[in-house]
């Protein structure tokens, strides 16, 4: 999909994002673990990285929306999800606030290598929460990849 829409549109590849609610969520862990060169920085919601291919994460910015009441992919699981990709991530323990959108509270945690994440917590169950794709722009904006010497993924 990607190498079509590069031929039909002028795409900055500094500038390529994956982002995904529920399924979508897991799907962009699945392509972060398969396909993370491609993208600046990763954005699940509502999701949590499958067990066969969780260990081939590399280092990223990423954020992840997680909902405390969440009945399907329920908090505790994303949780460990999120303290998984801290570690991927070599973040340091500390957080510090990032922002703060209706529910949603944001908590950055800063990277050791540049690969900082965000966790974006918010009081509701599965829904995707209106106020979440301003703040994902935001995070999006911050992170663009260097592609020098990015080694070719065959999507160019």
């Amino acid at each position: 999909m990607l190498a079509t829409l590069k031929t039909e549109y002028k795409i900055d590849p500094k500038r390529i994002y994956a982002m995904g609610h529920s399924n979508g969520g897991q799907f962009t862990y699945l392509l972060w673990a398969t396909r993370g060169d491609v993208f600046a920085a990763m954005g699940p919601s509502a999701a949590a990285p499958g067990l066969l291919w969780a260990e081939r994460l590399k280092p990223k910015p990423a954020l992840h929306v997680a909902g405390e009441n969440d009945p399907l992919v329920k908090f505790t699981v994303q949780r460990r999800a999120m303290e998984f990709v801290r570690k991927v991530d070599h973040c340091v323990i500390e957080a510090t606030p990032w922002a703060k959108s209706g529910p949603i509270t944001g908590t950055l945690y800063e990277s050791t290598d540049g690969t900082p994440f965000v966790s974006l917590i918010h009081p509701g169950t599965h829904t995707y929460p209106p106020e979440a794709p301003a703040l994902i722009v935001k995070f999006f904006k911050e992170h663009a990849q260097a592609v020098e010497g990015r080694k070719s993924d065959g999507l160019r």
